[in-house]
């Protein structure tokens, strides 16, 4: 398998600790992509017509797209349900938690693209700080609800507020979403030490995502 992704995309993150936990990082090849919303790359719109990361291209030349769709695809491959809970209960509270971290990592990069792909004379402050003001509304929806998050194991939920809270420590890290928030800061201080998201830090490759 093929992953069109890039080291600094949250989302490529989420299905590469996905890989990891389930033991198959070692059967997806890295093809690392430079996208962003005014650059598509031909590479990229050949297997996804959004022309968006991650994008995985399966055996048989067949791709799966987004990040939601690859991580369950991966789970059923070989994880039996593990990341994506059979349980009813347990699978709403991974999904609504996988909602909300994709969600913040949705924001976070919208920020970051008014900020550093749009000319500085058009940006849109009101913009920028509207989706900041849904992570802080995020944020602070999770920390009296950090319960939800699994403390030991992980599941889909956990993987994705756990690459959202990496995302904003390499993107937005003097913003200091830790203050007032102890719960969600030990919570994932405990998460980020795991194998899956030690070997995969985000970094820059010179890019804007």
């Amino acid at each position: 398998m093929r992953l069109h992704s890039h080291p600094a995309s949250p989302f490529g993150r989420k299905v590469m600790v996905a890989a990891h936990e389930l033991g198959i990082a070692e059967r997806i090849r890295l093809d690392y992509r430079r996208v962003t919303p005014v650059e598509p790359n031909a590479a990229v719109v050949a297997d996804n017509p959004l022309g968006k990361l991650p994008t995985l291209v399966l055996e048989d030349g067949r791709a799966l797209f987004d990040s939601r769709v690859i991580c369950e695809y991966l789970d059923q491959l070989c994880g039996g349900g593990r990341l994506f809970p059979a349980e009813p209960e347990a699978r709403w509270r991974a999904l609504r938690l996988q909602a909300l971290g994709d969600g913040i990592m949705d924001a976070a990069v919208l920020a970051r693209y008014e900020t550093v792909l749009r000319p500085e004379e058009l940006r849109w402050q009101a913009w920028i700080e509207h989706q900041k003001l849904k992570i802080t509304r995020a944020l602070d929806w999770l920390e009296p609800r950090v319960a939800e998050l699994p403390e030991d194991g992980v599941d889909i939920g956990a993987i994705s507020v756990g690459c959202a809270l990496g995302y904003l420590d390499f993107r937005f890290g003097a913003d200091g979403w830790r203050a007032g928030r102890p719960g969600l800061a030990r919570w994932y201080e405990r998460f980020a030490a795991r194998p899956s998201m030690a070997a995969t830090r985000p970094h820059d490759l010179q890019e804007a995502a």
